[in-house]
């Protein structure tokens, strides 16, 4: 079985690439991470094309990568925008797009993106990120119908507020620790189990949705936020 990673090198990241390993080392498994400008399509399709014909094939997907955007919508820095739209949307596309034929020459396969929350319920602090997460979901949940047909399941993992270096493009735009601890303090007391995501929490939901264990799960986007979008 043939794994490919985009956006390892994160908080959330690291672990998950730690989590699929350990999977690699008990059974068949290989796994490539690709190194590239992931909102660039030549690149994007060069890494995994590269990688499919080096190892004979693609089996999984998990489309990682993201960054927090522009903190506000008024002044607009449209540079900063179009880079959080590149990254955590465009990449998502250009990857699930170029890793399908594989898959169905596979007779199946399974692709996982990561969002956010703020994908699913909004962000005051971060509302460029959260309508760049909204279409990653979107994007799924299209994904996953039009794809049901070639045995490709498609899910994405919505984690909460992440106890990573991310977590200060959010908390801690303002450049205070002060008001960054605050920000925190304001936000996990909507959490009712009131504490950060794990990064490994949020890698082990990402490698069960890739996972044979959930053969008959697709369309799904998971929340891992300790409850704050039950509330």
């Amino acid at each position: 079985m043939t794994q490919v990673t985009s956006g390892r090198h994160s908080g959330i990241g690291e672990p998950a690439h730690a989590a699929f390993r350990q999977v690699k080392a008990a059974k068949d498994y290989e796994i490539v991470t690709i190194q590239a400008d992931l909102s660039q399509a030549d690149q994007m399709r060069s890494s995994i094309n590269d990688a499919a014909a080096a190892l004979g094939g693609v089996d999984i997907l998990w489309a990682h990568a993201g960054i927090p955007g522009p903190g506000g919508i008024e002044d607009l820095d449209l540079v900063a925008y179009d880079q959080a739209i590149a990254l955590n949307v465009t990449s998502a596309a250009l990857a699930s797009g170029e890793v399908i034929g594989h898959m169905r020459k596979r007779g199946g396969g399974s692709i996982v993106f990561t969002a956010s929350v703020s994908g699913l319920v909004g962000s005051m602090f971060s509302p460029i990120y959260s309508a760049a997460k909204f279409a990653v979901v979107g994007l799924t949940k299209s994904l996953a119908q039009r794809f049901a047909p070639d045995n490709v399941r498609v899910n994405v993992v919505c984690p909460g507020l992440a106890d990573t270096p991310m977590k200060l493009g959010f908390t801690g735009r303002s450049g205070d620790p002060k008001q960054a601890e605050e920000n925190q303090a304001r936000m996990m007391a909507a959490v009712p189990m009131g504490r950060l995501c794990k990064a490994e929490e949020a890698a082990h939901a990402a490698l069960w949705l890739a996972s044979d264990d959930a053969s008959f799960v697709t369309g799904v986007a998971l929340p891992v936020d300790g409850g704050f979008t039950a509330r």
